[in-house]
């Protein structure tokens, strides 16, 4: 559901360089009346059907009794959080990415510190920490209500649902959710490979992605610059400077990427220890680190190249190439599946076939011109 975000950044930047200051803010306001309307379906639906999802990944009983758990109480802070991918959409689309950080460092914080209160202070376990996720994100989604309230009533904008307008943010968000769908569908097949392997190699492999997409993430900053920065360029009709935003992006997203990988690569041998005690895990950890830090460079191109298109509302093209990267991936598992390889080729085929099909596609468009699309 983060479209919630990734489409309501590009519509308020847009109309921000266009100079319909009200305009941007109504776009916003459309997308937290969504986040609302589908929070409360996903919490109808995900409830009673939390189990029956969790059993699909064939884990043992320990591993799928904890998940159950999880899960469960976890999906009562699904309408927040998607309330937190809207409002930050509305503000990054408003070129504003200081309030984002406070918030979510601020809630991230309380998070960690009621999960250590839950789990340990009050012995609930897994159950705590999913409360104190639940807790930390309804208390993010009310900050972010406060602020778009007030940027409203700033510039006179009405608060009650725009029918047009929420079903104009849910068209534009289609396409997105068919591209989110098909990274997540990626994400799960991995996870269910992973899984078929073995337990360690599950919880290998978990921290393995935990760290790749960490560090990642650091590059994917420039993504969300780019949804803001080329969003406003194309509203302003200002091409050249939407070019120019592209091409430093991919600078710094590759460049920024290899210092990174260096600086994984150099603390491998010593992370098992932060995560775990145990020695099968410690083991196999160096080399699944090594693996994802390599990958590193490809993921800042595509994640710049990702939130460019995103930013012009490129979105159709990400949701049909995100189909044929998908389609290129799981043939790719099931051979790591077929020819009973380890943690090595199940990385492998994540961060260079998978991402790399990523790449190419992307790398493709944004060669072309029929991504840039200026005005409102």
């Amino acid at each position: 559901m983060v479209f919630l975000a990734y489409a309501t950044t590009p519509t308020v930047a847009r109309r921000l360089g266009a100079g319909d200051t009200p305009g941007a803010i109504r776009a916003g306001i459309d997308g937290l009346w969504l986040a609302v309307v589908v929070g409360i379906g996903l919490v109808v639906v995900g409830v009673p059907t939390s189990g029956w999802l969790v059993r699909l990944f064939g884990a043992g009983a320990e591993v799928s009794a904890a998940a159950t758990t999880y899960l469960t109480i976890s999906v009562w802070g699904l309408p927040a959080m998607l309330l937190v991918l809207a409002a930050t959409g509305l503000l990054r689309g408003l070129q504003d990415t200081r309030t984002p950080l406070i918030v979510a460092g601020a809630g991230f914080a309380a998070n960690a510190a009621l999960n250590a209160v839950f789990i340990y202070g009050f012995g609930w376990g897994i159950a705590g920490s999913a409360i104190g996720t639940v807790v930390a994100q309804w208390g993010m989604a009310a900050v972010y209500l406060v602020i778009a309230v007030g940027a409203a009533r700033r510039v006179e904008v009405s608060l009650r649902p725009g029918l047009s307008g929420v079903r104009g943010a849910a068209s534009s968000g289609s396409w997105l959710l068919l591209r989110t769908a098909s990274l997540r569908a990626a994400m799960v097949a991995t996870t269910i490979v992973a899984t078929r392997l073995g337990t360690i190699e599950l919880a290998t492999v978990q921290i393995a992605l935990t760290l790749f997409f960490t560090i990642a993430f650091v590059l994917d900053s420039l993504a969300i610059a780019g949804q803001a920065m080329i969003g406003h360029g194309l509203g302003s009709a200002n091409v050249q400077r939407v070019r120019d935003i592209t091409r430093r992006l991919v600078q710094l997203g590759v460049g920024g990427g290899a210092l990174l990988t260096v600086l994984l690569a150099a603390v491998s041998p010593v992370l098992g220890g932060i995560f775990t005690q145990d020695d099968a895990i410690r083991a196999a950890l160096p080399l699944a680190t090594i693996v994802v830090a390599l990958g590193i460079p490809l993921a800042g191109f595509v994640f710049v190249l990702d939130g460019v298109l995103i930013g012009a509302g490129d979105a159709k093209y990400l949701a049909l190439t995100g189909l044929v990267n998908l389609a290129v991936y799981l043939p790719l598992l099931w051979l790591v599946l077929a020819l009973g390889g380890g943690i090595g080729w199940l990385l492998t085929a994540f961060c260079f076939g998978y991402i790399g099909a990523r790449a190419i596609t992307l790398g493709l468009r944004a060669r072309s011109d029929r991504w840039i699309v200026t005005g409102r």
